[in-house]
């Protein structure tokens, strides 16, 4: 197993600076590369800086304090019920869909019944022609 490095710490004064040079248009990642950091940690500081000003700074390393944000797991129970939420909506979709599909049959057959008379209509003979000019 590979051994961890060590973790650096930097000061708070360090941080502000780093910090102030994203905020006056410098771009992250050009200054997280001047320090040697990685763009991570950069981002991390703003966060902590926005959020809690200089005390989120200065924070310990380790867990943040306050409740952890963890997702439940999903169970079978869940899954299920999720499926019986999602069945009325279907429902109404697969009905909303035969009702287009009727509408649609329905107008492609009166465009039928359209065409079919001027199909079906007598030729004109030449004699019948009038001839303006």
């Amino acid at each position: 197993m590979a051994a961890r490095g060590k973790t650096r710490r930097f000061p708070t004064a360090y941080k502000l600076k780093a910090i102030k040079r994203v905020e006056r248009g410098e771009g992250v990642l050009p200054v997280a590369r001047d320090l040697g950091i990685s763009r991570k940690i950069l981002h991390d500081w703003i966060k902590a800086w926005k959020a809690q000003g200089p005390d989120g700074l200065n924070r310990k390393p380790g867990p943040k304090p306050g409740p952890r944000k963890l997702k439940a797991l999903a169970t079978y129970d869940d899954k299920r019920s999720t499926l019986a939420r999602a069945n009325p909506r279907i429902a109404e979709l697969e009905r909303l869909v035969g009702r287009q599909q009727m509408d649609l049959d329905f107008f492609r057959q009166a465009l039928r019944a359209l065409e079919r008379p001027a199909a079906q209509g007598k030729p004109v003979s030449a004699s019948s022609k009038s001839s303006k000019a």
